[in-house]
């Protein structure tokens, strides 16, 4: 099959979260399998420059789109370069008052930018390279112009009547919605969803309404977005589309994700050798001048601080520890986030100096040696689509306490490979930390049993590639009324 992914982040090239993770393997993934597999995003800033460094072999092509929006057409440059390791395309849609900013997103003006990059990059495809995929799949509200465009005035000019398109949902919460002019802009004309506030457009849920086929990022939290605590205004809408509404798990890029070939580790290590994995937990306390105890639990945290993560439930837990109510332990956190939250874990290391950290921001090779020296991976999420963290931390070994919702749940099996907790409270979060760490303490087989059982489970991209696969058959075939 031809397949045209679109998305506004891909690994490396610009991350704000799982997305950029999702966009940057699963391309990789399919082109493995056999298909023709093309990448579009926007050309931020950062893209701009890392090409004039010669970063990533990203070149300029030599044509200039004339993007043909709904008040007339605008122009765009396009820059090209393949996936790190691989030989997929992708190409960058370049306009710097559109995206050449501090950050991808946060602006007035969103909904515009990522109308004029979907049209654009359709029309970069399509019609300037000539190149008409099988199926368009578009990641997040940020791409679902491109369904909303093919669905309706895409279907006049025969360049794109009729081609299947798949729609990903990695967070229903953030939808994309902007004033009803947006459509005038895009050059679409359609009617009010229900779901839609009066002048007012929903890129999520026109995602949801106009694509072929839809999924999210997981299995429990396909079921979970149908209810209404879950479905943020969209549920009645999902569950309309029941029928089209898959969900299939991320994987891990196992290559980069590695501990027996990671460099950012202290020591590599694997599930034969982990008895070399203490030498990470030494290097992280002494990087933070804590006491180089391998007898000592260290609990880890990966997370952006918001209440998404579960960080209202996460104080009192960490509280809690430092204080002894578990005996002696050791806590660091990664993150930046709210600033609520951010104050919260400053107070509680700056009390707690000799056992807990709190480093504000973000620093790759320090989140490396957190899921590689870390004995605990604590990940109480309010929900989660899918989740990532939780299974870095297994493939290195640090066993996951997590609450089941979403991706939590169908990723870590209680008792195997983690522990789990199903209320959201600081009472049931910590009630299973407490009991992780009296294994820990006491029952040291059972708790290396644990760690080798999630490092050698199979998180690889190669099962998801193929439920997309059948995900992009089905829309085929739903089209072409097979």
């Amino acid at each position: 099959m031809k397949i045209l992914i679109l998305s506004a982040e891909v690994a490396p090239f610009a991350k704000a979260g799982g997305l950029a993770d999702v966009c940057g393997s699963l391309p990789k993934a399919l082109a493995l399998l056999g298909h023709d597999v093309r990448v579009v995003m926007p050309a931020y800033g950062s893209i701009e420059r890392a090409m004039h460094q010669g970063k990533w072999d990203i070149r300029p092509l030599s044509l200039t789109l004339e993007v043909p929006m709904g008040t007339g057409a605008e122009p765009a440059g396009v820059f090209e370069g393949k996936l790190p390791g691989t030989d997929v395309p992708i190409y960058f849609i370049a306009e710097r008052n559109r995206f050449d900013r501090p950050f991808l997103y946060g602006y007035g003006d969103d909904a515009g930018r990522f109308s004029f990059f979907s049209r654009a990059a359709l029309d970069l495809m399509i019609a300037a390279l000539g190149w008409r995929p099988d199926v368009v799949h578009a990641h997040d509200w940020h791409a679902a112009p491109a369904i909303l465009w093919l669905a309706t005035a895409g279907q006049a000019d025969g360049r794109y009547a009729n081609i299947p398109t798949a729609y990903t949902i990695h967070n229903l919460r953030h939808q994309g919605t902007a004033p009803w002019s947006v459509l005038d802009y895009l050059g679409v004309r359609t009617q009010n969803l229900k779901e839609e506030r009066f002048g007012e457009v929903n890129f999520m849920a026109r995602g949801i309404f106009h694509a072929t086929m839809i999924n999210t990022v997981s299995p429990t939290y396909a079921r979970e977005i149908m209810g209404w605590e879950g479905g943020n205004g969209l549920d009645a809408l999902l569950r309309q589309r029941h029928f089209d509404v898959h969900g299939i798990l991320n994987g891990l890029d196992d290559d980069e994700f590695d501990p027996a070939t990671d460099r950012r580790l202290a020591a590599t290590f694997s599930a034969e050798k982990l008895d070399q994995r203490f030498q990470n937990k030494r290097a992280l306390q002494a990087r933070f001048n804590l006491p180089q105890r391998d007898d000592v639990p260290l609990v880890g945290m990966v997370s952006r601080l918001d209440v998404q993560k579960g960080l209202d439930i996460a104080g009192h837990v960490f509280h809690l520890l430092m204080n002894g109510q578990a005996g002696e332990a050791q806590c660091i956190v990664l993150g930046g986030g709210e600033p609520e939250y951010e104050n919260m874990l400053r107070h509680l290391a700056g009390y707690h100096r000799d056992k807990m950290i709190a480093y504000i921001g973000y620093e790759p090779d320090l989140a490396q040696l957190i899921y590689g020296g870390s004995d605990i991976f604590l990940m109480p999420s309010l929900f989660e689509p899918c989740g990532l963290g939780q299974m870095i931390a297994m493939r290195y070994g640090s066993v996951p306490i997590v609450r089941a919702t979403g991706g939590l749940a169908d990723t870590v099996r209680p008792g195997v490979t983690g522990f789990a907790f199903h209320y959201y409270s600081s009472d049931d979060c910590w009630h299973t930390l407490r009991n992780a760490i009296d294994i820990y303490r006491h029952d040291p087989d059972t708790w290396r049993e644990i760690q080798c059982n999630g490092m050698k489970s199979d998180f690889s991209w190669r099962s998801s590639a193929r439920a997309y696969q059948q995900l992009y058959e089905w829309a085929i075939s739903r089209t072409r009324g097979w």
